[in-house]
């Protein structure tokens, strides 16, 4: 059974490495937009590839094929080996109250940017893009301390 497993992930992830590469080279050598695609509040110097769309769609798709493996992997693993997932659901439950924690530390006050005039900094994307900013330091840190902490470990070992 793992061997089936193997040959259709591994022939998955070819197709997929083969339809990445197609729609990169339409977006890089795919030419301009033209009409209706061309956005006319940009900067005429500026290039606007005509395969945009196709490499925004793309990265959608992936992105959540992602979503669905992982959440499959986590289930089918859940229920295979019980006893040895209950590492991962503390993992899940750990990181679901950083992202709480690190939720309130965030703040919905308007953000004042340069020449930007939208309402993308101000609200719920403020507090959100707080929280991820908050949750990567976090990250970033207990990383660290787990590296050293690590060396420590091996070198008294």
């Amino acid at each position: 059974m793992a061997k089936l497993s193997y040959k259709v992930s591994y022939y998955v992830l070819y197709v997929m490495f083969a339809i990445t590469l197609v729609v990169l080279g339409l977006f890089f050598f795919g030419g301009d937009a033209q009409g209706d695609a061309v956005l006319t509040n940009v900067d005429p110097e500026m290039w606007q590839p005509a395969h945009t769309d196709a490499l925004l769609f793309l990265n959608y798709a992936l992105f959540g094929i992602g979503i669905v493996a992982a959440a499959v992997s986590f289930v089918h693993f859940l229920v295979c080996n019980p006893k040895a997932s209950m590492g991962s659901l503390e993992v899940l439950a750990g990181s679901i109250i950083l992202l709480v924690i690190t939720w309130f530390m965030g703040s919905p006050e308007k953000l004042e940017i340069i020449s930007y005039e939208g309402t993308d900094n101000v609200g719920f994307w403020a507090q959100a893009t707080d929280m991820f900013l908050y949750s990567l330091y976090a990250l970033f840190t207990i990383a660290v301390v787990c590296m050293l902490l690590g060396g420590v470990k091996k070198k008294l070992s």
